[in-house]
């Protein structure tokens, strides 16, 4: 944390500001803010530079407004490394079904690369190699020519069952938010029959559907034992967009066993 301290103080001084310039811009912001978390007192900011003391959130910002520094910059110097983001939350497991919150629009410098090695992360398109290996497998070909603002990712629970084997539990799903109407024909099959992501009052969930009327029928893979579902449309059910890629694991057969 030192390194990451010895650069603060190079910045301060690149900017020929002086520790009492540091604190009065740090009681600005405060007053700004309305919050005096933001505030950094002297002997705090000597201790930041000197000792390895590692601010607060609040102070991360102060400095990083202070000295116009990029603030993902200033995790690194820290050791945070937010490109590590989705790549570390996919190593986590989640019974239920979400969304990924991460912003899914690359970086305006960062072009989606042709070659694993090269791939990204959910954002900035840089660790998507560590994701192949979470997952097992994921076509590089569904990260090419998108409309990044249209598309989100969700996650399928680990104990979402519901569109298996066509999506498994623990499968990475992208969505494309500007295709939420419910189709109601078209496909001639299960896998070009669409697939969607919805948000309920209970939470999300993912599958096929079908309109009748006033009511929404989310309707599971055959193979998947479970039970269709009816909701109120669109008052109790939400479209949030169309499954249009799909990164799954392929080693889910003995745990589908054991679970009946």
């Amino acid at each position: 944390m030192r390194e990451a301290g010895r650069k603060l103080k190079e910045c301060r001084q690149r900017l020929n500001m002086t520790y009492r310039d540091v604190v009065e811009a740090s009681r600005k912001i405060a007053e700004r803010r309305g919050n005096p978390e933001f505030s950094i007192p002297l002997s705090r900011l000597a201790d930041i530079e000197n000792k390895g003391v590692v601010p607060s959130i609040y102070r991360l910002y102060t400095l990083s407004a202070v000295y116009r520094l990029d603030p993902d910059e200033l995790l690194r110097w820290y050791g945070v490394e937010r490109e590590d983001l989705a790549a570390d939350a996919a190593s986590i497991a989640t019974p239920a079904t979400a969304l990924v919150q991460f912003e899914a629009e690359p970086a305006p410098d960062t072009p989606v690369p042709d070659q694993p090695e090269k791939a990204p992360d959910l954002r900035r398109t840089t660790h998507l190699s560590r994701l192949l290996r979470t997952w097992g497998t994921m076509p590089l070909a569904m990260l090419k020519g998108l409309e990044w603002k249209r598309y989100r990712y969700g996650f399928i629970g680990t104990e979402d069952w519901f569109m298996y084997p066509l999506i498994a539990p623990g499968s990475l799903v992208l969505i494309d938010e500007g295709r939420k109407r419910i189709a109601s024909g078209g496909w001639t099959g299960e896998f070009d029959r669409p697939v969607y992501f919805f948000e309920t009052r209970g939470g999300y969930v993912c599958g096929w559907a079908t309109l009748a009327g006033g009511q929404l029928i989310l309707q599971p893979h055959p193979a998947s034992r479970c039970a269709a579902r009816v909701f109120a449309y669109p008052a109790e059910i939400e479209v949030i967009g169309r499954v249009t890629g799909v990164a799954m694991r392929l080693d889910l057969s003995a745990r589908r066993r054991a679970r009946f």
